[in-house]
């Protein structure tokens, strides 16, 4: 189940995002399952369908579901242990910096500055 706040200050499409994020890292959706469609899903929770189309679109670039046309959005079969464990990493990351309030350009930065502080000692 899917809630959305809109008092949050996270923008709804990204509120979207993460929860069906957390839902498929978690196995709680698992490959093969048929997310309903954009229109049901925005209708549902009361969001406008570009919002719920966002939030799919992105997890469809991140290879987390996979649109057929008119077949509708199913989870992607990802059995890549590794790319699960590091997209809950991020995952927790990402949570963590919007709790503190860093916004996303200065959540990058901080990615970066530490890859870059990663491969330099090594």
């Amino acid at each position: 189940m899917i809630e959305v706040d809109t008092e949050a200050a996270t923008p709804p499409f990204e509120q979207v995002r993460l929860q069906l994020l957390s839902q498929i890292l978690s196995g709680e959706l698992v490959a093969g399952v048929r997310l309903p469609t954009v229109r049901r899903l925005a209708g549902d929770l009361g969001l406008a369908v570009n919002t719920v189309a966002r939030a799919y679109k992105e997890l469809e670039e991140a290879g987390l579901v996979l649109t057929r046309g008119r077949a509708g959005t199913f989870v992607a079969a990802n059995g890549d242990s590794v790319r699960q464990e590091a997209q809950a990493a991020a995952l927790e990351f990402a949570t963590r910096m919007k709790r503190l309030g860093i916004n996303r350009s200065n959540a990058i930065a901080l990615i970066e500055a530490s890859l870059g502080n990663e491969i330099t000692a090594h």
